[in-house]
């Protein structure tokens, strides 16, 4: 290992397509209809996106019921289930669905596989927004596997009618060990259409594989609510980072991490701005570690269109 004091830039890193989709909807649902605009949870999972859209006269509320009847409510990156589409009509609120594509995708698998009458295993958090919501599109057939124990106890109708399905965010080896494990309990196991881990997830999880086993430190920018930052800190471990922390603001790092310290892995979670990732390199360039390598997995080019309901309205105001 060098000797010199660098940083392993992870690439790719930061905003993915669904977050960066996300935060615009809200961003120009403020300038079609002025504030307060209402945000049902954490639009994403990041503390600097949420009080900067707080500032511009974003509201956010746990549940549908404390916004304004007939007022704008836009529903986060991380989906709702249908009864909260239910109470949003009730109230004659003006709905905007942020929802992640991938993530409407998996909602889309569980209908699919409960048509079909199958027990459905959601490997996920349990209390993750974006569990509630997915488990929501078909409660009675849904059971969550959050981790390996308990699947010896796990109950179902027919053993041969069991389909996993898994949230977006989570750690691609996690996830294929409890699928692992879930076969063997259940071997006529059915597979999703394709892989629930969104391309995002992987791709960060790709780079960070690549640095950690370089790095004495890495340092992960993220909120500790955002799945995918967390996942990333674990991963580095799991993949030989001698230690690693998962950060909010370049202010939270400590001078003592850097002691006998000369490589340096730097990443960032899905919901992340890159002004926060800068900040971190600022920080440790005024300590020495001015040299930033960057380390690329893959390119990303995906991008997704605004919620049609948000295109429809900003037409007839002549905004797009």
């Amino acid at each position: 290992m060098s000797s010199e004091k660098r940083v392993l830039l992870a690439a790719p890193r930061g905003y993915c397509a669904g977050v960066d989709r996300a935060v615009v909807t809200v961003e120009k649902t403020l300038e079609l209809y002025g504030a307060p605009v209402y945000v049902r949870k954490e639009i994403v999972h990041n503390k600097h996106v949420v009080t900067t859209l707080e500032a511009r006269g974003v509201i956010f509320v746990k549940e549908n019921e404390e916004v304004p009847e007939g007022a704008t409510v836009v529903f986060s990156a991380h989906g709702v289930s249908p009864a909260v589409h239910e109470s949003a009509a009730a109230r004659g609120l003006r709905t905007i669905d942020a929802t992640c594509p991938l993530v409407t995708k998996v909602h889309h698998e569980v209908k699919r596989f409960a048509a079909d009458d199958l027990d459905i295993l959601l490997i996920g958090h349990e209390g993750h927004e974006e569990v509630e919501g997915t488990a929501g599109e078909a409660p009675n057939n849904v059971i969550l596997v959050d981790g390996l124990d308990g699947i010896d106890d796990i109950q179902v109708r027919d053993e041969n009618k069991v389909a996993w399905l898994s949230q977006t965010t989570l750690s691609v080896d996690e996830t294929l060990t409890t699928v692992a494990a879930l076969r063997k309990r259940f071997p006529n196991l059915m597979d999703p259409p394709s892989d629930d881990i969104c391309y995002a997830t992987q791709n960060r999880q790709v780079a960070i594989k690549q640095i950690a086993p370089q790095a004495d430190l890495v340092l992960v920018v993220g909120s500790t609510n955002s799945s995918n930052s967390v996942r990333l800190v674990e991963v580095s471990l799991e993949y030989g980072a001698k230690a690693a922390y998962l950060i909010d603001f370049a202010t939270e790092a400590k001078e003592e991490w850097l002691e006998g310290v000369t490589t340096v892995g730097v990443s960032s979670g899905a919901s992340v701005p890159e002004i926060l990732v800068r900040d971190l390199l600022i920080w440790l360039a005024e300590r020495g570690f001015g040299n930033v390598e960057e380390v690329t997995a893959m390119e990303e080019h995906l991008t997704f269109a605004m919620p049609q309901e948000l295109r429809r309205e900003m037409k007839a105001a002549g905004k797009v």
